[in-house]
């Protein structure tokens, strides 16, 4: 009787810890497929960042433009795999969460405080420069189609994109944002080829120039490394790999990495087939005269140009899902397991409805946040996207030690 107590006790404990994973958004559903895996990973990645590329090339130059896009698509496809190879580098367990991987490797205080800000950063940045993008590209739909309407304001376009996210926001996981992902997935590639294929229907401009625009070192130097900031921003996604990657699942004879990385290849070419053509049609083209948004040098046809705004909102509304999953699978974790709520949908419909218009609000407030890509590529997406260098460490554990390859791209 001594010990049957303490073992009813534990077994309790971990029954409710079981039902909490079930109930959170990224361990809610394990039955993804790979290609869930592929429109997933483009969908993070291949975002309203690829319309900057051209302005990226011309701050950039020919040489060091073209090293840069190059280098960047192989050195984030070699972190992104070896984030894939460490979801399942413990035998017995799976790190579905980034800080789980964070908290393994530096302890489990230091790991959240190392991993969470950079990637709430990340996120909840994501989610608000979306919202203004959203909202800026239903506008430039608006004024294309009826340019001799009465205008208006930004702040109602963002009103109208979040309210779709009041709805969306309340599917439970990560699997049951499938479809939306996929069709932002397809919007994706259909608004870079539209960018550049416009590009190229309408020619080389008079007097094109590719010379740095700026007439000063000091601002040549400062546009340099903005660019590379928009660079960044457009190959982010990582952040969300470990999580995408929980919702496959598992075994020891077919463990999840094996889907995983199948769907991460075709991701990566569907992201060369968008980026490359964009980048370097678009410069050429125009030369140093682009605009930050390729849509913008593009002007006309009208329609068309309407048609890929409308497919940037389509984009971006799939990809505030992905990015805010994870977010909402923090709040919800915390509320459940630090605040003892019970794991309801009243709890999730408030949580939730809390963060979409807190991300509005900051929208609305500062619409000038979609324009800090380049701020945001260099000092949040760079330390989470490229390779650094691998290090060991020597983890202590109650029973012994061990020494394993972490790397945080």
């Amino acid at each position: 009787m001594g010990t049957q107590a303490p073992t009813d006790e534990i077994e309790e404990k971990l029954a409710k810890q079981k039902k909490i994973e079930e109930w959170l958004p990224i361990t809610g559903s394990r039955n993804a497929k790979w290609w869930y895996s592929a429109f997933h990973n483009v969908t993070a990645m291949v975002g309203a960042g690829v319309l900057s590329l051209p302005y990226a090339m011309a701050n950039l130059g020919w040489g060091p433009g073209l090293v840069i896009l190059v280098l960047s698509w192989i050195i984030t496809l070699y972190t992104l795999w070896q984030m894939v190879e460490m979801h399942e580098m413990v035998p017995g367990k799976r790190f579905d969460r980034y800080h789980e991987l964070g908290q393994y490797a530096f302890g489990e205080k230091l790991g959240l405080y190392i991993v969470v800000p950079q990637q709430l950063i990340v996120e909840v940045g994501v989610n608000i420069v979306y919202m203004v993008t959203g909202g800026k590209s239903l506008q430039k739909v608006h004024n294309s189609v009826c340019s001799d309407c009465k205008k208006i304001k930004l702040t109602y376009f963002i009103m109208i994109f979040a309210s779709v996210h009041f709805v969306l926001s309340h599917l439970p996981n990560f699997n049951s944002i499938s479809g939306v992902s996929l069709a932002a997935a397809v919007m994706s590639l259909s608004y870079s080829t539209i960018a550049w294929g416009a590009s190229v229907d309408k020619g080389v401009v008079d007097n094109v120039a590719y010379g740095y625009k700026a007439t000063s070192t000091s601002g040549t130097v400062l546009n340099f490394f903005t660019s590379l900031g928009h660079v960044a921003f457009a190959y982010a996604g990582h952040n969300v790999v470990l999580e995408i990657q929980a919702t496959i699942p598992s075994t020891p004879e077919k463990p999840s990495k094996g889907p995983m990385w199948r769907g991460v290849i075709v991701a990566y070419i569907v992201v060369a087939l968008c980026y490359f053509p964009v980048a370097l049609v678009g410069f050429y083209m125009f030369g140093n005269t682009v605009e930050d948004n390729i849509l913008i040098s593009l002007e006309k046809p009208a329609w068309l140009i309407a048609v890929a705004n409308m497919f940037v909102v389509i984009h971006v509304i799939g990809s505030y899902q992905i990015y805010a999953m994870p977010v909402f699978d923090m709040i919800e974790a915390v509320l459940v397991k630090k605040l003892n709520f019970a794991p309801t949908r009243t709890l999730r419909f408030i949580s939730r409805n809390i963060y979409v218009a807190f991300t509005m609000f900051i929208g609305i407030t500062f619409p000038f946040f979609g324009g800090l890509l380049g701020f945001f590529g260099g000092f949040a997406f760079a330390p989470t996207t490229y390779f650094v260098s691998p290090q060991f460490f020597s983890i202590p554990n109650s029973k012994h030690s061990v020494t394993l390859l972490v790397h945080f791209d």
